[in-house]
């Protein structure tokens, strides 16, 4: 997973091979992203000695915390050949109001 930040966003490129797009769902608050999704276990071939099994079958999920807060309504996400790849626009930083000071 790769995670960097430009001056009006945060992007999230996360490497899931093996999963289908239906099986991947993404949850935005605006403080973190949390992407949830399931693998299917693979078939494992009989009569097999197995040196090496790596790959992690069943659901996962993982919560990011950001470090800035983002516009969760500008959010968007593609799927391409295994790479997931969302794009959290940041929240504007509030500008200061000036208050009036009265005599009473």
């Amino acid at each position: 997973m790769d995670i960097y930040e430009t001056p009006e966003e945060i992007v999230v490129l996360a490497e899931i091979a093996g999963v289908k797009k239906e099986d991947l769902d993404i949850e935005i608050n605006s403080k973190a992203v949390k992407i949830i999704g399931k693998r299917l276990e693979t078939p494992r071939v009989k009569n097999a000695t197995y040196r090496l099994a790596e790959i992690q079958c069943g659901r996962f999920e993982r919560i990011l915390f950001l470090p800035v807060p983002i516009d969760a309504e500008k959010v968007t996400a593609e799927y391409n050949e295994g790479i997931l790849h969302i794009k959290l626009a940041k929240q504007p930083l509030e500008k200061p109001h000036k208050i009036a000071i009265s005599d009473e």
